[in-house]
């Protein structure tokens, strides 16, 4: 495992870390004893930082972590958890006041049994842009909120995440230097579409650590396929299900190509995935300590040709 400092927070994040969504159920159904097990094979793999929200689930992810997280030394890990982005009985509620914000991270840490967040992180910013106030709201009332709790020590650091670059670009370019700590963005720096690749000069200049999130691109790289939910157009999906038949004739799996090229570019710090299945985990862990096949990554990118910068929305 290879450990980056995630820009210039001082946190030396491993290249592969686990994301908690699927402790959620978001995905399907999980088992409270696996998801637990999942937790703690991931930081006996030697990952380091672990990703939620109180979205996830509605507030099941976090929940069933924080009892993952009771039997584990809190210096074994870097914990980050999300604002602004809310739900309950199948309706989703989006809050980016600095009173809600405020208040949420307090809960978080109550739901997840500590008293530090390590990483606070403004969710899926694109939400907020559609909503009274639009992305300046981001720049002048919900990340001010943040950092004066990271100024009173409840949290160590501060970033925003969401699908669309440019929107993070946009934020970063709005704030004071160092407002901003690092962004996470997802389903860009994977097979399928590496855009995330063209903003690496912009973030680096300001200092700004990069989390990449999803290398299987929720599903279009792999051979279970895509939920009914996802945003990608139906081209992208069919491109990708051309290039998972692909690696199956030549006996790699596309998981593993997958994963194995989101962690190669040495400029981002970590990149997240998420299971609740140990099992998954440990291979996850054990792919991503290998060296992608050239020629197949190649390969692949052929096959999904054009369809690789198409845009899509969050849902």
């Amino acid at each position: 495992m290879r450990y980056t400092e995630l820009g210039k927070t001082g946190m030396q994040v491993s290249h592969l870390s686990f994301g908690a969504s699927s402790l959620g159920s978001v995905f399907h159904a999980t088992q409270l004893d696996q998801s637990i097990a999942a937790v703690e094979a991931a930081i006996d793999g030697g990952i380091n930082f672990i990703d939620v929200s109180p979205y996830y689930g509605y507030y099941k992810a976090e929940q069933v972590l924080g009892q993952a997280l009771r039997g584990i030394p809190r210096d074994r890990y870097y914990l980050s958890t999300k604002v602004g982005r809310y739900g309950e009985d199948g309706h989703n509620t989006w809050d980016y006041s600095a009173t809600r914000v405020t208040r949420s991270v307090y809960e978080s840490m109550e739901r997840l049994g500590v008293d530090y967040i390590d990483l606070i992180n403004v969710h899926d910013i694109e939400f907020q842009a559609a909503l009274p106030g639009g992305l300046q709201k981001v720049c002048d009332e919900t990340l001010p909120a943040l950092t004066a709790l990271k100024r009173e020590g409840v949290v160590g650091h501060v970033g925003i995440t969401d699908l669309q670059i440019d929107n993070l670009r946009w934020v970063v370019g709005h704030t004071e230097a160092g407002t901003v700590e690092s962004v996470l963005n997802f389903c860009h720096y994977c097979l399928c579409d590496d855009a995330l690749a063209d903003a690496l000069d912009f973030f680096e200049r300001r200092g700004v650590g990069i989390v990449n999130a999803s290398p299987l691109s929720m599903g279009l790289l792999s051979e279970r396929g895509v939920p009914d939910w996802h945003p990608a157009p139906k081209t992208l999906v069919a491109a990708c299900a051309k290039a998972a038949r692909h690696c199956r004739e030549r006996g790699y799996a596309i998981e593993r190509l997958a994963i194995q090229y989101a962690v190669s570019n040495s400029r981002i710090a970590t990149t997240l995935f998420s299971s609740a299945n140990p099992d998954n985990v440990k291979r996850n862990i054990a792919w991503a300590n290998e060296a992608p096949d050239q020629t197949l990554v190649d390969e692949v990118k052929a096959i999904i040709g054009d369809q690789q910068r198409v845009t899509w929305k969050n849902t």
